[in-house]
C-alpha cells in the first residue's frame, strides 16, 4: 500500500481543517501548530515526505519555521499556501526550488495535484493518488477461465492483472479498485460485452475507463457492431501477446520497448 507522510503546519482553523480532511483521503497526516519547537520535534518523530504550510496567521510569527527546515531538510519539499501578501515576509526562502506557494485561495484538488507532482505521484479524480512507477492494473473479463489463464500469463510479468469471470463480477470488482483499462470478452453468457460497457459508461466515476474488446468473430458485421460502440480498441482471440501488450501501452500513453536491432 502506498503511504506518504505529510506534515500540516498552520493555525487550527476552518482552512486548515478542509486541507487536512482532503490529505487523509490519500495520505498518512500530522496536524502541528505554528510553533517552531513543536515543528522542530514532530520532523524527527515523522520524517515527512513533504511539509505543507497555511500561511494564515504566519505573518504574526518569525521565518524561524523556514529558517529550520531549510537548514535541516533541504531534501523536503515544502508547499505553502497563502495570499501573495502573506508570503511577502518569506520570499527568501522561494528562490531554491526547495519551497512554492499555491495561491490562496485555492481548491483542494489543486493542492493535492501539487502534492503528487512534489512527490512523482499521480493524482486524478477517479483513481486517486497512485505510484507512477506502480505497475498498471490491467482488467480481464472473460468467462472462460482457460482465457482468462492465458491473458494473465501473457500480461503479468509487465502488469498487475485482475480477472472478472463475468460483466457483473467486473463492475463488483471495479467498484473496489479501479483498473486502468479492461479487457472485455465480446461474447459473455447472461451478461455480454456490450451490456458490461453500458453498465461502465453510466458511472460517473469510471465511464471514461478505457476498454478493448476482445472477440472470437472477424467477419465484418460483426467487427462493425464491436466499433459502433466506440471501444478504447479491439482484439481477435486468441490474442497474441505482442499485439495485446502494444495495444494496452497504446492507449495508456506508456512507451513502447525498443526493438532489438539485428546483427550482422
Amino acid at each position: 500500500m502506498l503511504v506518504k507522510k505529510v506534515i500540516l503546519v498552520g493555525k487550527l482553523n476552518d482552512v486548515l481543517k478542509d486541507v487536512n480532511q482532503a490529505l487523509l483521503n490519500h495520505f498518512f497526516v500530522q496536524v502541528c501548530d505554528l510553533r517552531t519547537e513543536l515543528i522542530e520535534g514532530m520532523m524527527k518523530v515523522v520524517d515527512p515526505d513533504i511539509c505543507i504550510i497555511s500561511l494564515v496567521g504566519a505573518q504574526d510569527y518569525d521565518n524561524a519555521i523556514f529558517t529550520h527546515i531549510s537548514a535541516f531538510y533541504p531534501d523536503i519539499p515544502v508547499i505553502t499556501i497563502g495570499t501573495e501578501r502573506e508570503m511577502q515576509g518569506f520570499l527568501r526562502f522561494y528562490s531554491d526550488g526547495q519551497f512554492e506557494n499555491l495561491t490562496r485561495p485555492v481548491k483542494n484538488e489543486i493542492i493535492l495535484e501539487a502534492v503528487c507532482k512534489r512527490l512523482d505521484l499521480e493524482y486524478s479524480p477517479e483513481r486517486g493518488v497512485v505510484d507512477k512507477k506502480a505497475k498498471k492494473n490491467i482488467m480481464v473479463v472473460d468467462d472462460s477461465a482457460i482465457v482468462l489463464r492465458a491473458v494473465k500469463a501473457m500480461l503479468e510479468d509487465e502488469f498487475e492483472v485482475t480477472a472478472a469471470n463475468s460483466g457483473t463480477q467486473a463492475i463488483t470488482k471495479i467498484g473496489k479498485k479501479r483498473p486502468d483499462l479492461v479487457l472485455l470478452d465480446y461474447e459473455m453468457p447472461v451478461c455480454d460485452g456490450r451490456q458490461t460497457l453500458e453498465m461502465i459508461r453510466s458511472e460517473e466515476g469510471i465511464k471514461n475507463l478505457p476498454v478493448v474488446f476482445l472477440t472470437a468473430h472477424s467477419d465484418r458485421k460483426h467487427i462493425n457492431a464491436v466499433l459502433g460502440l466506440k471501444p478504447a480498441g479491439y482484439l481477435l482471440k486468441p490474442p497474441v501477446k505482442e499485439n495485446l501488450i502494444v495495444t494496452i501501452k497504446k492507449i495508456l500513453g506508456m512507451p513502447l520497448d525498443e526493438p532489438e536491432e539485428n546483427e550482422g
